[in-house]
């Protein structure tokens, strides 16, 4: 290590040095911490405590040992990495996960969640299949020569199928779908078994799955001795409903569903139409199919103009066809009614929220008009409607979440706000719970560019958290310059929030930078948090201070000379005690001017003594000038400074006794150094023939004091 000379005779090791003040620096923080605990116990250690060394397990027997050992083979194999799969189509070569992942992957739960599980819901997607092969072809295959014994087998197999499909539904899915019981969700596989046999849907399951087509050995292939499959509507129901509340636009279903329901009416229509031709003879009337072109479209295009009440149709001339044509009618207005009814609500439910948008927008613009309000201004606030709406799909969120529980209200909140909240230094160290109790009280405004958020001057009762955009604070001389630039995630306006006395004064100005969506939190809503967490209130109020001290410090000045060697062990010199300051009854050299003042006055009036008494001695009275002084003094009091400095002094002077010269036992040299240093101070009185000398040198001894010394002279002869 180098080594570099500081001074003449002395040396300092650089690395020891660096040491030191390292470890002096650890030991003042340590010590303030603590210091910071002892004045505000909510605090915590910032020592962790110290974990429990682990017990050492006792050895297992034997047996065990063998037992371990096979095991940690298996795991070790089963570790081992799995050989890559890949698969050869055409001339490309791509990897193929492994079938046992597949299984795993579709391994049955005990119990199926209906609600979160999407196998389920893909599984009711393939029965819902099935069950409109059954609604749709059942009808067309009875009435219509489809189904021929060339095609037989093709229409069995199919059949067959959609039967598999039914089954597997009734065996495997179904009883391990969980249900709600007294509030309680049953998801034990017997219960949720014992549940389903117990239901109406079970029975008209079974019905749906019933073997009718044994039948078919004595009737024929007959399509109509499988019109059970169409009980299974409880499935198709149910399809709807899980997958509209998976769907990000749910509307969009309801349309095709709806406009699925108008044409498998047509679609019957159609085949009763076909089956009335038929009744009445292909051909026999100008009213029934006449037994050209192809047979459903020609149906079923007569289906529509008859159900839609279009016109244009052949009259009936039997009673058969007058009677059918009648219900054809009264069924058509009927239904159709419903639908359009249906599909305006699915279309209104759809543009329910773009209706409200449009409302709210006409009549702001109408009420402006009406005011005449100047057409920049309206235009941003037509800005401000579009823009709020492009990006939250809603004016006010409040008024959604509104509808919910509170703990659900809360888990929206955690998920949309927590992680910006959470990022607030002010709020580091809180209470979780208390911050989860804020979020569902922030409220979210959007400003434009160029809108003030706050004005210098103003009263500040709240606070800001950016969510989303940017804020620029202005300052200078005209109030335009940029001081800087706030981005999302950042807060601004927390020391009005936590000052006292009901906030202070905004110190700039803060102007949106492009479109800002701003978290507002005000004072008084603060407070109705902090009541039910007093430790967090401790803590934010702790913060207040040190930035109410951050602001008002001065800008920091070039840095002062660190010192050197082991003058860093100890710290800068503490000020003077207020107490000490008080009793010298000034500051700095004031106080210590009085202080000399006070022992100039005591030794005075101790020379002046010494020299009374001397002059007694010699047989001399005293001087005419001390002698009327002494006398004024006697006829007047004293002010209550003199008496003040008199008690003082009293204890002084007992304790500043005069010592003589021969009584030190300092040795000879050192007394002559401080005799030739010391500088006396001469006072002399007018005598007869002598002349007096009375000087003060300080004693060798520390805390005695000064010592007087006299010394009496006979005057020179002139």
């Amino acid at each position: 290590s180098a080594q570099k000379p500081t001074q003449p005779g002395f040396q300092t090791n650089e690395y020891a040095d660096a040491q030191l003040q390292e470890i002096v620096k650890k030991l003042r923080e340590r010590a303030n911490v603590y210091k910071e605990k002892l004045n505000d116990p909510v605090l915590s250690s910032p020592e962790g405590s110290p974990t429990a060394s682990p017990k050492k397990p006792p050895p297992p027997p034997k047996e065990e040992k063998k037992d371990e050992k096979k095991e940690e083979k298996k795991e070790e194999a089963e570790e081992k990495p799995e050989e890559d799969h890949y698969c050869d189509m055409l001339c490309c070569k791509f990897k193929k996960p492994p079938l046992k992942k597949y299984m795993e992957y579709m391994k049955l739960p005990d119990t199926i969640d209906s609600y979160t599980d999407r196998r389920y819901v893909a599984w009711l997607m393939l029965v819902t299949i099935a069950y409109n092969w059954n609604c749709w072809f059942i009808p067309l295959r009875y009435v219509f020569p489809y189904q021929t014994p060339s095609n037989t087998i093709y229409w069995f197999v199919i059949d067959v199928m959609c039967d598999i499909c039914y089954l597997c539904d009734i065996v495997i899915f179904q009883p391990r779908v969980r249900f709600i019981r007294g509030g309680d969700i049953i998801s034990d596989r017997v219960e949720t078994e014992k549940f389903y046999h117990s239901t109406v849907k079970f029975r008209l399951d079974v019905l749906s799955v019933f073997p009718f087509d044994i039948l078919y050995f004595f009737f024929g292939f007959n399509p109509a001795l499988r019109a059970n499959r169409m009980l299974k509507h409880n499935t198709f129901f149910e399809f709807n409903d899980r997958l509209e509340a998976i769907m990000e636009k749910a509307y969009i279903y309801r349309v095709i569903r709806t406009t699925g329901y108008l044409l498998f009416i047509l679609h019957l229509n159609a085949c009763l139409y076909y089956w009335a031709s038929d009744y009445e003879g292909i051909g026999s009337t100008r009213w029934v199919y006449d037994g050209e072109g192809n047979m459903y479209l020609r149906c079923y295009y007569w289906a529509v103009r008859s159900l839609i009440t279009i016109g244009g149709l052949a009259e009936p001339q039997t009673l058969f066809e007058i009677i059918f044509q009648l219900l054809n009618y009264f069924m058509g207005v009927f239904v159709f009614s419903s639908l359009i009814g249906q599909m305006r609500d699915v279309i209104g439910a759809a543009t329910a929220g773009q209706n409200y948008f449009r409302s709210c927008v006409d009549n702001t613009v109408s009420y402006m008009n009406t005011y005449s309000i100047p057409k920049l201004v309206q235009n941003r606030v037509r800005t401000w409607y579009e823009y709020t709406w492009d990006s939250q799909g809603m004016l006010d969120e409040s008024e959604l979440l509104e509808q919910m529980p509170t703990k659900m209200q809360l888990a929206v909140a955690i998920d949309v706000n927590f992680a910006i909240v959470n990022k607030v230094d002010l709020f580091k160290g809180c209470d979780t719970q208390m911050i989860y109790d804020m979020l569902l009280r922030l409220k979210s405004i959007v400003y434009l560019p160029g809108d003030f958020v706050c004005k210098k001057g103003e009263i500040g009762r709240e606070m800001y958290i950016i969510k989303q955009g940017e804020v620029q604070v202005l300052g200078g001389p005209d109030g335009t310059k940029v001081l800087v630039t706030l981005r999302a995630g950042a807060v601004f306006g927390e020391i009005s929030l936590l000052a006292a006395g009901g906030g202070n004064r905004r110190t700039a100005n803060v102007v949106a930078h492009g479109f800002a969506n701003l978290f507002i939190l005000d004072k008084k809503t603060l407070n109705e948090i902090l009541v039910h967490y007093p430790d967090s209130e401790k803590l934010l109020m702790k913060k207040a201070k040190v930035l109410l001290k951050q602001k008002g410090k001065p800008p920091p000045g070039p840095p002062a000379p660190q010192p050197r060697g082991l003058a860093s062990l100890f710290g800068p010199k503490q000020e003077t005690p207020k107490l000490f300051k008080a009793m010298l009854g000034g500051k700095g050299k004031d106080g210590l001017a009085r202080l000399l003042q006070l022992k100039r006055q005591e030794a005075r009036v101790k020379t002046q003594k010494t020299e009374w008494n001397l002059l007694k001695g010699l047989g001399q009275t005293e001087p005419e000038k001390t002698k009327a002084r002494k006398k004024k003094k006697t006829n007047k009091k004293t002010s209550k400074k003199e008496t003040q400095a008199e008690t003082e002094t009293k204890p002084k002077e007992e304790e500043k006794k005069p010592v003589e010269p021969t009584a030190s036992s300092a040795p000879p040299a050192q007394k002559e150094k401080l005799n030739a240093d010391a500088k006396p101070e001469v006072m002399q009185r007018s005598t007869s023939k002598e002349s007096l000398i009375i000087s003060m040198t300080p004693s060798p001894r520390a805390g005695e004091g000064e010592i007087l010394k006299v010394e009496i002279k006979e005057k020179e002869k002139k």
